[in-house]
């Protein structure tokens, strides 16, 4: 199967809105989902994270440039302040392209993300 586009979601959630407690937050998100998907940089096209309205301290992006990211586009947008929805949460989909079908993908939610997906495995 040759390579094609695919996108691969995750999220995580910080305790407080502090940009190195963010950062770490981010770069362990992203860490697990390269490793957990076999992703490598040549691999990337963008990064696309989404940050609730109650996280002021830092873009997302900043972190993965941090992780490495720096010559991938990124970009950050404000999720929708839903009510119910989950608070201090940062959101990310990767654009990427593999060989690996979709249906084997493995999406990552790490904190209080955890419970954003619960129809996936784990």
């Amino acid at each position: 199967m040759p390579p094609a586009v695919r996108a691969l979601r995750g999220a995580t959630t910080v305790d407080l809105d502090d940009k190195d407690h963010l950062f770490e937050r981010v770069m362990a998100l992203l860490e697990a989902l390269f490793e957990r998907n076999g992703i490598h940089h040549d691999d990337l096209i963008s990064v696309l994270f989404t940050a609730t309205g109650d996280i002021r301290s830092a873009f997302p992006a900043e972190a993965a440039r941090k992780f490495g990211l720096g010559d991938v586009p990124l970009i950050c947008a404000r999720e929708l302040d839903i009510e119910g929805g989950t608070p201090q949460c940062i959101r990310v989909m990767i654009h990427f392209t593999s060989d690996v079908p979709r249906d084997q993908l493995h999406h990552v939610y790490l904190e209080g993300a955890r419970n954003l997906r619960d129809d996936l495995p784990d």
